[in-house]
Formats: C-alpha cells, structure tokens, sequence
C-alpha cells in the first residue's frame, strides 16, 4: 500500500464520508469573537479531501476555496458541496497551492497538517495570505482515557500499518510553536464526539489510511477483535468515541 500523504485516502473515500467526525460549530463563534474572521473573509481549506471542514464554514456563511490534491476526494467534496455558491475546489498542496499570492484572508486544515511539509507550507502561506491573515490548524484528537479508549488504541496499534508513525498526535507543541515561530498562536479546545452502533464503529475504523481495507490481508482478524471490544463495552447497542478538538490559531504575516 501506498504511503504517498496525498493518495493513502483514495480507498475509502466512502467511509471517510459517513464515519468520519465533523468539528464543533463553536470553532467559528471563536474565530469570529478572538481573530475578527467576519463572513466576509475568504478561506482556503488546505488538506480538504472530502470536505468535511469546508462544510463547517460554508454553512457559517463563508467561501471556502477547497484546495486537495486527492483526486477522488476532491471529487466527492465537489459532489456534496458543489451546490453552495460559496464553494470552489482546487487541485493542489499545502506546499504548492495555486492560490494567488496575497488573495487569502484565513487558511483552515482540518485533520492535515500533519501530512504537509512544515517549512514550505509556512511559506506558501505566508505568499498566499494577506496581511494578518489568519492560520487555524485543527484536529480531532480522539480521546485514550477511558478503558474502552485505551483498548480502542491498542486494537489500532495492533492492527494499523504505520499508525505510529503517521498519527497526528507526533505533531506536538513544539512542532506548532516553530510553525508559527516567531509569532504567537493560541491553543482552544473543544469537545466533540461520535456515538455508534457497531456498523458505524467498523466504518470509522476503516475509514483511517493506516487501518487494512476489506482486501488486505489482516481485516477479518481486526474486525474480529473489533467485534470483541464492542460487545465487552457496549452499552445499549452503542459506542460513544469522545474527541478534544484542538485549534491552533494565529496569524504569521504582519501588517
């Protein structure tokens, strides 16, 4: 299996779709009361692949241009979202835009950044943002507290292909700090969760890059023990996933 950032998602365009979690509408009250992001302002969404980030600002009443170098991802987000006037998607990279220069007020990625490329990112964005424009790197970060959690993250450790490796938790403060180096960001958290039956729980695993698809060698023996985890720690037919949404907002280019 590929491990290219830009197509590992190619496979499970579907389940990303259906299991994967949105973000929190609060995300915008905040942005709009701490970085004056008025409706007015114009996103980038880097990283979109299907658009679930993208959606959350449209629906706020924002244009978003969807910038996702993912063909079958791009094209579902154009499917589910090319109906919002405010839409427009776009082939490229995080490193590699196609963006004008000085075009954008705000750049969002959702559940990305971990797979770009830090240094030429900060340029790039820095070329298309205007003056005090406005970066917010947001994540999902499941929770692993509970007994259920942590065993949800063995059975994923067990079974994933480069889970340690490519998890987005690597990206820690330090990595943020340098990123937006020398200026300051602010870290806000907000909850966020998923509640499933067991279908849905077998989606929402399947729907991460790292995790064997229904062809590859190794997927009964993770759904069996799926199965397992669900039936010792269901509670009336369902599982709850509990999430810290966390967004890094700051700005890197100075008036």
């Amino acid at each position: 299996m590929t491990t290219n950032s830009t197509t590992r998602f190619s496979n499970r365009v579907n389940d990303y779709v259906k299991y994967r979690p949105g973000y929190p509408a609060q995300i915008i009250g905040y942005l709009q009361q701490q970085y004056n992001l008025t409706t007015d302002k114009l996103i980038a969404d880097i990283g979109a692949g299907t658009g679930i980030s993208t959606q959350l600002f449209l629906e706020a009443g924002y244009r978003v241009i969807a910038v996702e170098p993912n063909a079958p991802m791009r094209d579902k987000a154009i499917e589910l979202l090319g109906n919002w006037p405010g839409f427009k998607a776009q082939n490229g990279t995080a490193e590699d835009t196609g963006l004008a220069t000085e075009s954008i007020d705000a750049v969002i990625a959702g559940q990305a950044f971990h797979w770009f490329d830090a240094q030429k990112t900060r340029l790039e964005f820095e070329r298309i943002l205007k003056p005090n424009g406005l970066i917010a790197l947001i994540w999902n970060e499941r929770r692993t507290g509970s007994a259920f959690e942590k065993d949800y993250d063995q059975l994923i450790i067990k079974h994933g292909k480069d889970y340690v490796q490519v998890d987005h938790r690597n990206i820690d403060a330090e990595h943020i700090g340098a990123f937006f180096n020398p200026q300051p960001y602010q870290l806000k958290t907000f909850y966020n969760e998923q509640i499933f039956n067991f279908d849905g729980l077998k989606g929402r695993l399947s729907s991460s890059s790292y995790m064997p698809t229904i062809d590859d060698e190794g997927y009964q023996a993770m759904i069996a023990d799926l199965q397992a985890l669900f039936d010792q720690y269901q509670q009336n037919g369902s599982i709850t996933i509990q999430y810290d949404t966390n967004v890094y907002a700051g700005t890197v280019k100075p008036a």
